[in-house]
């Protein structure tokens, strides 16, 4: 566990026959995400209790299906689509995010506490303080996932932050947080717990444009602000001495990559509740197979996407949460990274 990840290598020129090589098959994976994004997207239309064809799809989208049909598609199951597109999204962005900061695969949101800490939040809340629009339990997950951030932070920090530090005590927080949120739950009214619960699985079930069109927004908002600190923090990549002799303000741009990458999580938070394991997974995915090991966004947005989009489909299918199914795939690959990790 204590190997971090590779070290981006100095690019090769755009006019060597290697970087030529390389920049085609990143743009290949991409195609192939986008590809794939669409695939489900459709899938996700087509597939669920009632099952469309592709001929009545087809007349659903060209607005000459029955009224059932059109309410189905366009009123149900389109929303839900998107909402796990750009859920994906937000979180393979927060997970790359992580994972360069703490330079280990290990370094995700859901692994070290923030996850858990906006679930806290937006629990308080909801709970402790009756709030039940979005904005209002959107703002209790992003203090809470801010609050677990700033606490990892103090805890981890020794002359400078250390990735390996931080991943162990942002552990320990996931650990005394969940106790708390448990604690939260059985304080609670039955009724209360039980919806609460349910959420706390993360799941589109449910959910509408009402709730797509603010996720939409603060994405929309968070990834410009994000693509803005990216080159301070590709510099940060190459050490900190390196990015300090480069005039990189080192603590500032680790803080508010720190601050967007946890509110990327607490807005997905607080619409579907706590989405384990995309954010871990999906950068490690896009790396493997672009070989592109540095900060990654748009590869690793790509994968995000098609992670929950196909785990939700998978979810519809076996009637459970979407949550459930990303904890079951996306434990197995924990537990495969543990054992790479010790036996390097």
């Amino acid at each position: 566990m204590s190997a971090t990840m590779p070290h981006t290598a100095p690019a090769p020129t755009s006019r060597t026959p290697a970087a030529r090589q390389r920049a085609r098959r990143i743009r290949a994976v991409r195609v192939s995400l986008l590809l794939l994004i669409a695939v489900g997207l459709v899938t996700s239309l087509a597939l669920g209790t009632v099952i469309l064809s592709p001929s009545g799809l087809w007349e659903v989208l060209l607005g000459r299906g029955s009224a059932s049909a059109q309410k189905l598609v366009w009123e149900w199951r389109l929303p839900r689509a998107l909402l796990a597109i750009v859920a994906g999204v937000a979180l393979g962005v927060s997970g790359a995010i992580f994972q360069s900061l703490t330079r280990n695969p290990l370094g995700s949101p859901d692994v070290i506490g923030f996850d858990t800490g906006a679930y806290t939040g937006a629990l308080l809340a909801m709970l402790v303080f009756g709030a039940t629009g979005f904005v209002a339990i959107a703002s209790g997950a992003l203090i809470g996932g801010l609050a677990a951030a700033a606490l990892v932070t103090v805890l981890a920090y020794r002359r400078g932050l250390q990735g390996f530090r931080f991943i162990i005590m942002g552990i320990g927080l996931a650990a005394l947080l969940t106790a708390l949120n448990n604690t939260i739950l059985i304080g609670t009214g039955t009724q209360q717990a039980r919806a609460a619960t349910a959420w706390g699985f993360g799941s589109f079930s449910g959910l509408g444009f009402e709730q797509l069109v603010p996720l939409a927004i603060a994405v929309a908002v968070l990834i410009p602000l994000t693509a803005l600190l990216v080159p301070g923090f590709r510099q940060l990549e190459l050490g900190d001495d390196a990015a300090q002799a480069l005039g990189v303000p080192i603590e500032r741009t680790r803080l508010l990559m720190t601050a967007v990458g946890v509110a990327l999580t607490a807005v997905v938070t607080a619409v579907a509740g706590p989405i384990a394991f995309v954010a871990l997974v999906a950068p490690q995915i896009n790396a493997r197979l672009s070989g592109r090991f540095g900060l990654d966004l748009p590869g690793a947005a790509l994968s995000g996407a098609v992670l929950l989009l196909t785990a939700d489909i998978i979810g519809q299918r076996l009637q459970t949460s979407v949550g459930l199914i990303t904890v079951v795939v996306g434990g197995g690959y924990f537990l495969w990274l543990l054992i790479r990790e010790r036996r390097k």
